[in-house]
């Protein structure tokens, strides 16, 4: 496993040196190798420096260290990487291979996923919870169970196996290892019966559902068959990327708008060298999605549709990054919810501090400058004066 896996603070202690410009601080990753300063000024040679740790990454899985452009390949449209996948090869996710010239699936999907569940008690720590019908009774009586919370009832999370990103510091990275064993596999079905009384709500995470969309598409339809037959709530919500292609994204929309449920994504940097260093891959199509969901905010007003969220990884998603991702939501509506989330050392990226509270005070204080009304910090209790 990768060198840099056991949490050691004396790493995200130390100054650390960017290789091209030999600025020095806490908050470079040698990891990474550069700063945010010569990945946005100069993208070309700082991102032959950073993309190396997704080729260490994924080389421990047997994938490609980056989306597939094989000049013969096939393309692949389940996403917003769409990966050229040769003859006999797989693509960024590993789920999609090639072979004989047609694209295949290495699990039987929509029947089956690598994917696995669990009972997540009412309240949760979801994302959305200030304003999820669960928590607050928002939306009663069509989208909620009671008008002031639903007690003594549960959230079905499911977890998908597999990601069409490669993120670093991934708090969730153990789903690499789904993917590479392709297991455990799990039939639709067995989603669908869990989603029974006492459940009111299905989020699908991961992971990333993305590459196993199909699969979430037909346990939502169904779990909702069997909910509109007894005459019970049933949303259904989305933790993603948002790098899905615009079909699969016209789905979930109207699944989550027809059930009351909760679009949530990952918004990681606004300026492409940096999210490309953070995930690997390119978010070219991500603010088309945030805009095309964005259009049917008012197709359901008593329940937010949609909502951004972003990690603040020190050094990297700085104010710049902040405030244009801000200022990009706020001019599609400002009453989007936007959640900051503290960042802890994790997968490969360890050699960072935590985030400060400094960074998340004054990233607070922008989104809000940039227009949006609903701004609030996660997991308050990571910060701390790392830097």
């Amino acid at each position: 496993m990768w060198k840099l896996l056991a949490f050691d603070p004396r790493k995200w202690r130390k100054e650390k040196t960017c290789k091209l410009c030999g600025g020095k601080s806490v908050t470079i990753s040698e990891v990474i190798g550069v700063c945010a300063t010569c990945l946005r000024s100069n993208p070309t040679d700082s991102l032959k420096i950073a993309l190396k740790a997704h080729y260490k990454s994924k080389k421990l899985y047997n994938l490609p260290g980056e989306p597939p452009r094989d000049e013969k390949g096939v393309v692949c449209r389940n996403c917003a990487n769409e990966c050229s996948i040769g003859e006999g090869n797989v693509g960024f996710c590993g789920l999609v291979e090639n072979r004989k010239g047609r694209l295949r699936w290495r699990v039987k999907l929509p029947y089956q996923a690598v994917v696995d569940w669990y009972y997540d008690p009412i309240p949760t720590n979801c994302v959305a919870g200030d304003f999820c019908p669960a928590t607050t009774g928002v939306g009663y009586p069509k989208y909620a169970k009671a008008p002031r919370g639903e007690h003594g009832y549960y959230n079905l999370a499911v977890f998908y196996g597999a990601c069409n990103l490669d993120c670093i510091f991934c708090q969730n990275w153990t789903y690499r290892n789904n993917t590479l064993k392709l297991s455990p596999v799990k039939n639709y079905q067995e989603l669908v019966n869990a989603a029974d009384g006492r459940v009111t709500c299905i989020c699908f995470f991961g992971g990333d559902p993305t590459p196993q969309l199909s699969h979430a598409f037909l346990v939502a339809k169904k779990a909702l068959e069997r909910a509109k037959q007894e005459n019970r709530v049933m949303r259904i919500c989305w933790e993603t990327n948002g790098l899905m292609s615009k079909n699969l994204l016209k789905e979930i929309v109207k699944i989550s708008l027809e059930s009351g449920g909760i679009i949530k994504f990952d918004v990681k940097a606004w300026s492409e060298p940096i999210y490309k260093a953070l995930t690997g891959v390119s978010n070219r199509k991500l603010f088309d999605n945030i805009a095309f969901v964005a259009e049917h905010i008012k197709d359901r007003p008593e329940v937010p549709l949609f909502m951004a969220s972003t990690l603040l990884v020190p050094g990297y998603v700085d104010e710049y990054e902040i405030r244009m991702i801000s200022r990009f939501i706020a001019r599609l509506d400002p009453s989007i919810p936007y959640r900051l989330l503290a960042f802890h050392p994790d997968y490969m990226l360890v050699d960072l501090p935590p985030t400060s509270k400094k960074h998340a005070m004054n990233a607070v204080k922008i989104a809000k400058e940039e227009g949006l009304e609903n701004v609030s910090i996660g997991n308050i209790w990571l910060l701390g004066d790392y830097y």
